[in-house]
């Protein structure tokens, strides 16, 4: 995948230019970078990455929006304002449990504020993705950890696990 397939993935999900919005689990930043084009200069987004290193490379590739970085684990409370949406592209899937995490994440979020999720369609992991979740099951996660609404906004094939796709939720 590329630059214009992770804004494919996310732009029917951005409701409109600017806003606060987290990435959890940025890494080097493929879906905050797309992120930053969508939200454009009025954009804010706090990176989120255990990985230090990797928040210190995408800050160096940021040229649009106003970006902070968090060396956090996101499983575990941080310190956020309040968010017009968050992103979670191919880092739930590290998680076992997802139900705590993500009641967690919509306490970050404004009353409208979306979760947009990036997953392998495929309820069945392997070493490097143990734990991933198909769109239906999804459905289901988020409605268990309050979320009433739930739309899967596109999907593109994927050589490791068949296909990926992109979820909102509100």
């Amino acid at each position: 995948m590329n630059h214009q397939d992770h804004v494919f993935l996310l732009q029917k999900g951005i409701p409109r230019p600017g806003g606060v919005w987290a990435d959890l689990g940025a890494g080097t930043g493929a879906f905050t970078l797309a992120l930053a084009e969508l939200l454009g200069p009025d954009g804010v987004i706090y990176a989120v990455d255990r990985d230090g290193r990797a928040l210190r490379e995408l800050t160096s590739r940021n040229p649009h929006t106003t970006l902070h970085t968090l060396t956090a684990d996101f499983t575990q409370p941080l310190s956020l304002p309040p968010l017009d949406g968050l992103i979670m592209a191919n880092s739930l899937h590290f998680v076992q449990d997802k139900e705590p995490v993500l009641r967690r994440m919509k306490g970050y979020l404004k009353p409208d504020g979306r979760l947009l999720i990036v997953e392998y369609n495929t309820d069945h992991g392997n070493a490097w993705v143990p734990y991933p979740f198909a769109y239906l099951t999804w459905e289901k996660l988020a409605r268990q950890a309050g979320f009433r609404h739930t739309e899967k906004l596109a999907s593109r094939p994927s050589r490791f696990l068949g296909e990926i796709y992109a979820a909102v939720s509100w």
